[in-house]
């Protein structure tokens, strides 16, 4: 198998695997227990939060766990909601992870007001349309760090930066970020920031919302006292262990991902665009992550390419795994103007740092072969009709 879909989600880390093992075997004390052996795993979450602070340069205490990046999401939107309930407006982008598109979409029928930033055929936000679109009443913008679609990034610092002058909170959905870009929160003003540990290198199932220690936050989850107050119920302690134990191999993969990872998906980019001519790359040339790759392939349609990867080994994808399925084609791409047929025959390649050359080639090589078969299918079809 090769694997290029990263961005859906990464194998886990030996070390990673190594380090939660423990707390599914002998240290399966509850970290709220006052006796000595439920101490030992509280000290191991505090720990993990001591980790994802380094990676993110923040406080530990600013960190909460959380289940995965959409819960992350919908409690930073929740929280600024309780923090001013005459705050009825939200600022959010027609190309955000559904983890934010459906639940604005939920708020806007009872009552709020949405407004949907527009982006361009690069995938970027206009920042003078979101500093206009900022109101006295507006509760929150949330913005995402980078795309998991395209790999585009938004300007962050500048984002920030304008909510801080409009006195606004400001969250963004960093999953796809966290771990393959430097990230430094002590030098820019964001209250709220997500991510989840299966997009580096953790298991699934678990999470955690940055929350700025000047920032007023309500809970979500309501229950226990855990977290310090700031999510109820039992911590996933295995999975939140793996989750520190992989921000703290993040930190010195960083660099990695800027160079070789970026290397690997540049060659791999460069050999489809030399091999197959009508391949046009979706998204911003630079300001992308450096791991994540998306094209369009004229006369084909990506559900038909996936097939023929899947039976060759190729794990890629057409769009976000959470609307994996859909009929509809990509509403990132939609909303970049693209057209139903550039969206309907586009896929994403997202590589990691246990990716090889070798898969590389091959990919490049199986591609190449899968898109000249689909071509050659549909000009029969065509001259069959005509």
């Amino acid at each position: 198998m090769i694997y290029l879909d990263n961005n859906a989600t990464t194998a886990i880390d030996p070390e990673v695997f190594e380090a939660m093992l423990p707390f599914l075997k002998e240290q399966y004390g509850n970290p709220s227990s006052a006796y000595a052996f439920g101490k030992k795993v509280a000290r191991a979450i505090d720990h993990a939060r001591e980790q994802i602070a380094s990676l993110l340069h923040c406080e530990p205490e600013e960190i909460v766990f959380t289940s995965c990046g959409t819960e992350s999401d919908n409690s930073a939107i929740q929280s600024a909601l309780l923090i001013d309930r005459d705050r009825k407006h939200l600022v959010t982008s027609k190309v955000e992870h559904s983890a934010i598109l459906k639940q604005a979409e939920a708020l806007a029928r009872r009552g709020y007001e949405i407004s949907w930033l527009e982006v361009d055929e690069y995938g970027l936000v206009d920042l003078e349309a979101l500093e206009q679109s900022v109101r006295p009443d507006t509760a929150i913008v949330s913005l995402m760090w980078a795309n998991n679609e395209t790999g585009v990034l938004f300007p962050v610092a500048e984002i920030a930066e304008i909510c801080r002058r409009k006195q606004t909170i400001f969250h963004t959905d960093a999953v796809q970020a966290v771990g393959k870009i430097p990230i430094d929160l002590q030098s820019m003003p964001v209250q709220f920031l997500s991510l989840s540990g299966h997009k580096l290198h953790a298991p699934k199932g678990v999470g955690a919302l940055y929350v700025n220690r000047r920032t007023r936050f309500n809970p979500f989850l309501i229950g226990g006292s855990q977290e310090n107050k700031r999510r109820g119920g039992t911590e996933n302690t295995a999975s939140i262990v793996a989750l520190g134990k992989a921000a703290e191999l993040a930190i010195g993969h960083v660099r990695e991902e800027e160079t070789r990872v970026k290397d690997l998906r540049d060659r791999f980019e460069q050999q489809v665009m030399e091999r197959i001519p009508g391949v046009q790359l979706n998204g911003h040339p630079e300001k992308r992550l450096p791991n994540t790759v998306n094209l369009a392939f004229e006369g084909t349609d990506s559900e038909a390419l996936l097939m023929l990867l899947d039976q060759k080994g190729v794990c890629c994808s057409a769009g976000s795994a959470c609307t994996a399925g859909a009929l509809e084609p990509s509403h990132v791409l939609r909303a970049m103007g693209f057209s139903t047929d550039r969206a309907r025959s586009s896929l994403r390649f997202s590589f990691s740092r246990l990716n090889t050359d070798e898969e590389v080639a091959s990919a490049a090589d199986i591609l190449t072969a899968a898109v000249d078969k689909v071509r050659k299918a549909n000009r029969s079809v065509v001259t069959v009709g005509s």
